[in-house]
Order: structure tokens, then sequence, then C-alpha cells
């Protein structure tokens, strides 16, 4: 078996702060920042935004995230799950014109035990598909391989957002897209 080496890497693993300039939820201060395309977040709605996993999975690799801080998906009210799941119905239209998936997987990871990394504040992963996209690598070698960096990802996400029917595009492209 080959091996790839990264060893820049473990300070990374290793670090006590996993989000420096972060004072409490990621998700909370990220959204509230002026930066959107730095940040990631693509698009918002009165209750719900979406914005690219950092660390994705796959191009495209998406969260659609309730504004209000909880880990419990039952204390959403039913205007919190409506909107939360429309934007969700938007991301998928958005990835699947910006990339062309075959399929998505998408899911919560509720609670300590699911595997999620941030298990206090609710979000919905939505991860393009393609066939063949599981390869040796994940597979034998535990190594993800992305073939797009996130910021052109981003600007195609973007792109297909805005064409939505109902998109509000800001002047400014460094802004999130609205839904309102």
């Amino acid at each position: 078996m080959e091996q790839v080496f990264a060893p820049w890497r473990i300070d990374w693993i290793r670090r006590e702060d996993k989000n420096p300039d972060i004072d409490d939820c990621v998700f909370c201060e990220l959204p509230e920042r002026s930066a959107d395309r730095e940040n990631l977040v693509l698009a918002r709605s009165e209750h719900t935004f979406v914005m690219l996993n950092n660390y994705p999975y796959n191009p495209g690799h998406a969260m659609v995230i309730p504004r209000v801080h909880t880990g419990d998906y039952r204390e959403l009210t039913d205007e919190q799950l409506l909107d939360h799941a429309r934007l969700k119905q938007r991301t998928f239209d958005a990835l699947e014109t910006a990339l062309e998936p075959n399929g998505f997987n998408a899911g919560l990871n509720l609670g300590d035990g699911a595997g999620g990394s941030i298990d206090d504040h609710l979000h919905t992963h939505v991860v393009p598909r393609w066939e063949g996209d599981t390869n040796f690598m994940p597979v034998i070698s535990d190594t993800s391989v992305i073939v797009e960096a996130l910021e052109e990802t981003y600007s195609h996400v973007y792109e297909a957002f805005a064409e939505q029917e109902g998109a509000v595009v800001p002047d400014d492209e460094d802004e999130a897209i609205r839904f309102d």
C-alpha cells in the first residue's frame, strides 16, 4: 500500500482552539459577519442559511443551517422547519444546476454519538454524488480527493442560486443570495 504523507496536518489536528476567531458557535457567528464569500455563506432565507463545508467530502458539500442555535431538531418551530426544508430544496436545485451530480446524500448528525463535529447547532449536510466517485482513495487509503477548489465551487453554486426564481442578488458578490 502506498502512503500519502502530510506531516503539516498534525498541527491542525492537535490544535486546542479549533476556530481561533470564533468566540462561541461557528454557525451563529459566521452568518453575522459581512464577508459571506470568505465565510462560504451562499444563500440566506428568513430562518436558514446555506454554506459550503470547509472540509468537504465531495465538491459542493453544503450545509443547510437553521439560524436558531439548537442541537435538538424537535425544538424548531413549524415556520423554521418549513423554511429549512424550502432552502434545502433550493440547495438541491443549485447544486444540480452548478455541478450536475448523479445524486445526493443528505442528512443530519444528531447528538454526540452520531459522529458530527458540531453537535450543538443543527445542520443538514447535502453532499453531491457522482457514479463512481467512491474509488480506491477513500475506500482503501482513507484519503479524500477533492477535484475543485472551494472558491471555484462557491462561484458555480452561487451563480446557480442567483438564477432561481425569487432570488435577491446583492450588488456585492461577497454577499450571499437572499430568499425573502
